[in-house]
């Protein structure tokens, strides 16, 4: 689990410093750890210097050569509760590919509105995570980017900043999460916890 923590902490570092940069003024804070937005699948809620509050809900994705994202349309298969691409409150995803080097920002609730109607053309996934002495499934499309940046409006895709030789990534003072995506070849860590839509 250490390694889906490790690219879940590190995919939210990435969203926060991008949306400081796009808005200079904005505040960004990490609600991952609070039971008010867990529910609504939502992990950042992002401040600008107008006042106006968006939910951004972020995914992290380690997979070297994937040009697909990974819906998440079941959290939990065996508790049958729905994914956060399906429940989540959030006005962004922002879809983090840590090996690329870029962030995809999904305005959520177009996307959605694209996909639902075309659902049955992506193959599903399926995903296992092992908790302790639970293990449990999660299902998700997979979808190419190409597709989704066909199809909707508004999808912005940023290559990532990469720290100098031999020094780290900035910590840029984002609380940890408590990850436990799953850690299969075709899913993408959250980087919140667990939600279980209810």
């Amino acid at each position: 689990m250490r390694g889906v923590q490790g690219a879940a902490d590190r995919a939210v570092q990435h969203a926060r410093a991008w949306l400081l940069e796009t808005e200079p003024g904005s505040r960004v804070h990490d609600v991952q750890l609070d039971p008010r937005f867990q529910h609504r699948g939502v992990d950042l809620l992002w401040e600008l210097p107008s006042g106006e509050v968006r939910g951004i809900e972020v995914k992290g994705d380690r997979q070297a050569t994937r040009r697909r994202y990974f819906f998440e349309l079941i959290s939990n298969l065996e508790k049958d509760t729905p994914g956060c691409f399906l429940y989540s409150g959030a006005d962004l995803m922002l879809y983090v590919f840590l090996t690329q080097g870029e962030l995809h920002a999904l305005p959520l609730p177009r996307v959605r509105e694209w996909f639902l109607p075309r659902a049955k053309e992506y193959a599903l996934k399926h995903a296992f995570t092992q908790t302790g002495a639970i293990r449990y499934t999660t299902v998700g499309a997979v979808v190419p980017v190409r597709d989704v940046s066909e199809g909707v409006p508004g999808v912005t895709v940023v290559k990532l900043k990469r720290p100098a030789p031999g020094r780290p990534e900035p910590k840029p003072g984002v609380e940890p999460a408590a990850a436990s995506e799953p850690e299969a070849p075709e899913a993408p860590e959250s980087q919140g916890p667990r939600r279980t839509g209810t």
